[in-house]
């Protein structure tokens, strides 16, 4: 024997936890110790710790080093321990060392790829013996010796390879884990099962559609033994990755399904938008009596919320708590989310009364039930209660309730919300600051909001954008193209939101040369240049004054909706191109292209401003009839303006008389406005009498009236509109005060 038995003792029990271990006597070559069999045993020499593995004829021991074998009777019949002994000494650094440079080939490489300071760089295939390049044992010509022992000297099987994939998938870098495993091919080690499932986990995670085909069919043509962990990570991986029909095929060429199989199947459904399959999915899951887990129900439970299948919701409801899952806080939390969004969140509050653990997520859940439901005031006074039961919020609660508060515009609230953040250090999260700053700018608070913005530590593009359509609603499109700039100082990653409102302030100040600098700097991002960008950049073109570009735009896009014919017809409208109006008008005609009331509107608009009342006057009247679009007060105002432009205010007044609803004032306000420009004081008078009568407060349209007389040197007249106007205007201020 290499080393006395009454050396080695034996402990049964965990071993991470110290209390939990069982010392059950020694070994000696008298008397063998009686141990507990079908239990993991810890083996102790000299300090150094090895596992046994007991079963229900022998324990095998893993040694170190060079070793010896003997088999010991133990005081049970017929059951032998077959004992592993350990040299009586350690080999020190120095020899493990030229060991290692002897026959690097028994040594796994750990040098490039650990993610702990505290895993050893090598590590003896065998013995599991380590070394550390950086401990103070190792000799100083250690270093020199490794510079001539390059990575990928000393060659990995698969399970190394594996555990260095599944290691960057767990960190969240499947990126470097998708590099990994083509290195790992470059080097001509087969991968196997286990490669394989975390490989797809990569793929899952980073939505790689195309890498996870390629993976799956490295998977067939491998001819290793897939398992039912590779036929569960293909159906995950192309579920999430939006392949439902790749998700189906695997699921249904599966030889067998387990519980996992199902999950990932109906959260596939889920997730590409097929509900009713999702929940036919679980009705099949059941009726081959397949044992739920918690994570079927929430599968279950989010089909039905998408759905809003109440019905079906409250039977899943009834199999969580004949299943005994009713404790579990998601499933808590995704039955309340499910009535709420169903419209019945007096059941979810039920759920909620009835849990036996609240903890923040629950809380939140509700929270956000009454927010869904409109319900602000039960939202904040459940928020108010949260806190006085001891429940702190976190970030999700901000998020949750500050948004509550921009959508009512509760400003006051908004406030407490923000100190609260404050004093919990809340506001520097990106988030909370990010709702912080939509809710001052949803309540018109938009310098609080900047301010809130400024103060921010960490600014996400979300941020950015949040503050660029707060410019844009408040009509202040010169301070979005401010931050515009800064963001190219700061050289933050601009997506494709962002450059729709920097294109849509460009638009509203007329700004054509940033215009020209902003779509540039979409060309050179390479982002897709999706149907919204394009009509953005159309409407753009046309309002900054260059309705050749806005053309050119138009012309060169790949598909169109409604939205880009009008967004044409709207510039040529601008710039009074009835001409072309009409010719685009004619193509959409001849390219079936469904008319919309805004349609015509820039239609008649850009007919009116060339003056081309015959066609105005068709395409006004074949409206209904043929396009079977309506004509709203808007389209009778373009033909006033039309007719009116022309002096033809006879034709005008009898339009407006032959309107199918009462004409308000902006109707004969534009008559009115006609018959200021070719001195018509009779039908003048009577469009003023009508504007007056629907608005008699309309100081604008005395102004007109008195024009008219004026220009027809009929001053009494004029001074009686004037004197009226100022009488209206006095007891306007004496109301006001």
């Amino acid at each position: 024997m290499d080393a006395a038995l009454s050396d080695y003792v034996v402990f049964t029990g965990g071993w991470s936890k110290p209390q939990n271990r069982q010392r059950i006597g020694t070994w000696s070559s008298r008397r063998p110790a009686r141990y507990i069999l079908e239990q993991k045993c810890r083996l102790e020499y000299n300090g150094k710790q090895r596992y046994l593995y007991s079963s229900c004829s022998e324990v095998m021991g893993a040694g170190a080093g060079s070793f010896s074998a003997s088999c010991f009777q133990l005081d049970c019949p017929r059951v032998f321990l077959l004992v592993k002994t350990f040299p009586s000494q350690r080999r020190d650094a120095k020899e493990l060392w030229e060991l290692l440079f002897s026959d690097p080939l028994q040594w796994w490489d750990h040098r490039f790829d650990k993610t702990n300071f505290r895993y050893p760089d090598f590590k003896h295939k065998t013995t599991e013996e380590s070394l550390w390049i950086d401990k103070w044992s190792t000799p100083s010509w250690v270093r020199s010796e490794l510079a001539t022992l390059a990575p990928g000297t000393i060659p990995r099987n698969a399970y190394s390879w594996s555990v260095r994939i599944t290691r960057y998938v767990k960190d969240g870098q499947s990126g470097k884990a998708l590099e990994l495993f083509q290195d790992m091919q470059k080097q001509g080690v087969k991968p196997d099962k286990f490669t394989f499932v975390s490989v797809l986990k990569a793929c899952a995670s980073l939505f790689a559609l195309e890498e996870g085909r390629y993976i799956h069919a490295q998977v067939l043509s491998s001819g290793c033994d897939l398992d039912i962990y590779v036929w569960n990570g293909l159906v995950d991986m192309y579920g999430k990755c939006g392949s439902i029909y790749d998700a189906c095929i695997v699921f249904n060429t599966m030889p067998e399904h387990d519980v996992v199989s199902w999950n990932s199947m109906i959260a596939a459904y889920e997730k590409c938008g097929y509900g009713e399959k999702a929940l036919e999915c679980f009705q099949q899951m059941h009726r081959e009596q397949i044992e739920p887990d918690a994570i079927t129900f929430l599968g279950g439970l989010n089909a039905c919320s998408s759905l809003l299948a109440i019905d079906e919701g409250k039977k899943i409801h009834q199999n969580v708590i004949e299943h005994g899952f009713e404790s579990d806080i998601f499933i808590a939390s995704s039955l309340i989310d499910m009535y709420a969004r169903c419209g019945a969140v007096e059941d979810g509050w039920r759920v909620f009364s009835d849990a036996e653990q609240r903890d923040v997520v629950l809380w939140n859940s509700m929270i956000m039930g009454y927010l869904k439901c409109a319900n602000w005031n039960k939202a904040w006074a459940l928020f108010q209660q949260m806190q006085e039961e001891g429940v702190k919020p976190n970030s999700a609660t901000f998020v949750g309730i500050l948004n509550g508060c921009a959508e009512v515009a509760a400003l006051e609230e908004g406030r407490r919300l923000h100190a609260q953040t404050i004093q919990g250090n809340w506001a520097s999260d990106a988030y909370v600051g990010t709702c912080l700053v939509d809710m001052y700018i949803k309540c018109g608070c938009v310098q609080d909001a900047r301010r809130v913005f400024s103060n921010m530590p960490v600014r996400s593009v979300v941020s950015w954008n949040v503050m660029i359509h707060g410019y844009l609603q408040c009509g202040q499109g010169e301070r979005v193209l401010q931050l515009f700039q800064q963001m190219q100082q700061e050289k933050v990653n601009l997506d494709s939101i962002t450059f729709l409102g920097i294109v849509n302030a460009c638009a509203s100040v007329a700004a054509l040369e940033e215009g020209w600098s902003v779509h540039a700097s979409i060309i050179r991002a390479r982002l897709e240049m999706d149907i919204f960008m394009e009509n953005c950049l159309v409407h753009m073109y046309a309002k900054c004054g260059s309705i050749e570009d806005s053309c050119r735009v138009f012309r060169n896009m790949s598909k169109w909706d409604g939205i880009s014919w009008n967004a044409m017809l709207e510039g040529y409208a601008m710039h009074g191109l009835g001409n072309e109006a009409l010719l685009l008008f004619e193509e959409m005609c001849w390219k079936d292209i469904r008319m919309d009331d805004c349609t015509f509107l820039s239609l008649l608009s850009a007919l009116s401003h060339s003056g081309l009342v015959d066609e105005g006057g068709y395409c006004f009247e074949s409206m209904s009839p043929i396009y079977g679009v309506q004509a709203t007060v808007k389209h009778y105002c373009c033909m006033v303006d039309l007719y009116g432009r022309l002096g033809l205010l006879d034709e005008a007044e009898d339009i407006i008389k032959t309107m199918r609803h009462q004409p308000d004032a902006c109707v004969w306000m534009v008559l009115l406005n006609a018959c200021r420009i070719h001195n018509n004081v009779q039908v003048g008078e009577r469009a003023a009498m009508h504007v007056f009568e629907s608005d008699p407060e309309n100081e604008s349209g005395y102004v007109l009236l008195s024009n008219i007389y004026a220009a027809a040197g009929n001053w009494d007249s004029t001074h009686q509109a004037r004197t009226k106007r100022g009488e209206h205007k006095q007891q306007a201020c004496t109301l006001m005060s």
